[in-house]
């Protein structure tokens, strides 16, 4: 079984990038999609899609089907489409919030085969316009399926192309999890942005933010659009996660009222090594990488030298993070790669070609 035709309704961010992805993997795909009239014209005159639909019901021609709507629209959808589903056809939507879809699954009868999939990745805009065919490079892609089979399978292998890194998960268990490492987030990252904004005397606090303000409230610019849904329908787990927060929130003060610095330095070194357990043991939160750290002179043509030799010697780089840098010296780039002997044949070609490099085993 392999998918020959694509529908995809919504042309967003995460189903223009899909679609984006698909096809500069596969030209020949057959992709069809539905959307406003502006969106289509925009997709098909970038040879992103091959047919625009004038309405869902002609979706149902496809093979594979991927619901890509905000998530009232896409549950709507997947009620009226998946009791209609032959046994050659799979359904998959890519909401974030992913028990209501498990849920009303188990009340509808189908021929077809349904896959929830949560890829983890975007940006604090949103539409086609950005879209990207590489927004989901090395990203986590979750996976909701009760009842796994080789049609799963099948569906699983024609995204791999979009670099997607699958696990599979309890629709209720990832509706906790998102709750508390995106959705929070999201909510303190307004909060903070608009609790800073005020004056005194003349000054505006935020004006004075710096880059790492920036870099944490960079999410506060999201689409309420899409975020009321979000919230509306992971309303409990998004509760207890605000509840258990507070609670952390009340206990910080109170330590700093009394001035005790072991439990704030205890939770500064806790934090520490959390954070950096992120990008470097589990890369996407899930997925392990391997990384080597390497020292790049401040000049015209290091970092393209660098990426070329390892083009050269057949080793692909799954991400890059610039550590640190200073004008006039250089700095240190951490690269990712997909396993230790990449990293160790990575090691020894860099340093043959004077690169200096770091990799603890």
């Amino acid at each position: 079984m392999k998918f020959n035709s694509v529908g995809i309704a919504g042309l967003g961010l995460i189903g223009g990038s899909i679609a984006k992805s698909l096809k500069s993997n596969n030209s020949e795909l057959n992709i069809s999609a539905f959307d406003y009239q502006e969106v289509l014209q925009k997709a098909l005159s970038q040879n992103v899609i091959d047919k625009a639909l004038s309405s869902y019901s002609e979706i149902l021609k496809c093979e594979l089907i991927i619901l890509a709507l905000p998530i009232n629209a896409s549950l709507k959808l997947f009620e009226d489409l998946f009791p209609l589903l032959n046994e050659n056809q799979c359904l998959i939507d890519v909401c974030s919030v992913k028990s209501p879809f498990a849920h009303k699954e188990r009340s509808l009868k189908s021929l077809g085969k349904y896959v929830g999939l949560h890829p983890m990745a975007g940006r604090e805009k949103g539409g086609f316009d950005n879209s990207d065919n590489l927004l989901f490079e090395n990203a986590v892609c979750f996976i909701c399926d009760s009842l796994p089979d080789e049609r799963t399978k099948t569906v699983l292998d024609f995204l791999k192309p979009t670099g997607l890194l699958f696990t599979f998960i309890d629709a209720d268990l990832h509706d906790k999890i998102t709750a508390e490492v995106s959705h929070l987030p999201q909510l303190l990252s307004v909060m903070l942005v608009n609790s800073t904004a005020k004056t005194e005397n003349g000054f505006n606090f935020i004006n004075f933010a710096g880059s790492g303000f920036k870099d944490m409230t960079r999410i506060a610019s999201s689409d309420f659009k899409i975020w009321k849904e979000i919230i509306e329908n992971n309303k409990a787990n998004i509760l207890n996660a605000l509840k258990d927060f507070r609670f952390a929130l009340d206990i910080l003060s109170m330590k700093i009222e009394y001035n005790d610095f072991e439990y704030l330095k205890n939770e500064f070194e806790s934090a520490r090594k959390s954070r950096e357990e992120i990008s470097f043991n589990h890369k996407g939160f899930i997925q392990p990488l391997f990384d080597l750290t390497v020292f790049l002179k401040d000049e015209p043509g290091s970092l393209s030298r660098l990426t070329t030799i390892l083009f050269e010697n057949n080793l692909n780089i799954k991400d890059i993070e610039l550590l640190k840098i200073r004008e006039g010296s250089g700095g240190n780039f951490r690269l990712y790669f997909e396993s230790t002997e990449d990293v160790e044949r990575a090691k020894r070609v860099l340093t043959q070609n004077n690169f200096a490099t770091n990799y603890t085993n």
